[in-house]
């Protein structure tokens, strides 16, 4: 009688047993995109769901921002050891990507929230970038997004100074970087006050809008957040911002 392959017999026994065989078949992940940051890169109110949705098949991208945090808060809070865990129990050899993004609520006046901008700010996304390289993941930095407040024909630049710390940090770092906050800022600017307030959550109660005439006292508009014209709008333009940059861009689809 022929005997039979010693790998044969073990290919034909996993697949007997519905085990999946990654390696040979291509289907296991290709890589990994995690998100990490605030209100405007989470899911429902920021751009990070249509960004997870462009990237290629066999990518997994997890949206791990979350509303209200900083710097400082996503770590106390143990959001960040979440990520961590998920990095170490990542497949061996799986290429995986960190977005940080923070800076909104870093500002002054959020109790548990603020950072100083000139030490503790800086530290912490340093913080990030050197542990994400010790879990063995490559950190990239993204500069916060723009409000979108006015002040007659100019577009308020309140968060370049948490833009431009975070551009330092990835200089000095030798880091990815992705700089959203001058992208979106230049794209908002030319659409002046009315037309920015469509990409707001809850648009149509914008001040100056028919409707805000009978909306309620308190509503959900804002211009921070984003609804869906916005979050097509710049979660397009990190996708487009990461496919320049080396390794990650291959795991965004191209326009």
């Amino acid at each position: 009688m022929k005997r039979r392959p010693l790998m044969s017999l073990l290919a034909a026994s996993m697949l007997a047993c519905g085990a999946p065989a990654m390696a040979q078949s291509g289907t296991g992940p290709q890589g990994l995109v995690i998100l990490v940051g605030d209100s405007t890169m989470a899911t429902l109110n920021g751009y990070g769901d249509v960004l997870c949705s462009k990237v290629v098949p066999g990518v997994e991208c997890l949206n791990l921002a979350k509303n209200g945090r900083s710097s400082k808060s996503f770590r106390a809070e143990g959001l960040w050891d979440d990520v961590l865990a998920r990095l170490k129990n990542k497949p061996a050899g799986l290429a995986a990507y960190v977005l940080v993004q923070f800076g909104h609520n870093d500002q002054p006046g959020k109790p548990g929230r603020s950072t100083d901008l000139q030490t503790e700010f800086p530290h912490n996304i340093s913080r990030y970038v050197t542990e994400l390289r010790q879990a063995g993941a490559t950190p990239v930095l993204v500069t916060p997004l723009t409000r979108r407040s006015f002040k007659g024909e100019t577009l308020e630049p309140d968060l370049e100074p948490w833009a431009q710390a975070t551009r330092a940090v990835a200089q000095a770092q030798g880091a990815l970087l992705v700089d959203l906050y001058a992208q979106s800022y230049a794209a908002v600017q030319p659409m002046g006050q009315a037309q920015a307030d469509t990409l707001a959550m809850d648009a149509h109660l914008a001040p100056g809008l028919q409707a805000a005439q009978t909306a309620p006292a308190k509503s959900k508009f804002d211009r921070t957040h984003l609804g869906p014209q916005g979050a097509a709008l710049f979660g397009g333009m990190m996708a487009r911002a990461l496919q320049g940059l080396d390794g990650v861009g291959s795991l965004f689809k191209a326009d």
